[in-house]
């Protein structure tokens, strides 16, 4: 699960939600959940994807979608 941590690392309102959020979920689930910072993800995503033609309206969606992509290989990477 993403987790967006403020930039010096805190919990703030929205990862505080998030939090509580997974654990709700866990409650329905065997399956592990493990969040992960996602800090400056969607930056890395909008320099990954510079230069590639997004239809407008799209773009958010796109970004978003990209940098969950980045989340998820960074964890592969870092665990498997």
């Amino acid at each position: 699960m993403g987790l967006p941590r403020s930039m010096d690392g805190s919990i703030g309102n929205q990862a505080e939600k998030v939090n509580a959020f997974t654990h709700k979920l866990g409650k329905f689930t065997e399956v592990s959940i493990e969040s992960r910072d996602e800090r400056l993800s969607t930056v890395s995503a909008k320099r990954l994807m510079q230069g590639v033609n997004n239809k407008r309206g799209k773009k958010k969606a796109h970004d978003d979608a990209i940098a969950a992509a980045l989340i998820l290989q960074g964890y592969l990477d870092e665990e498997h």
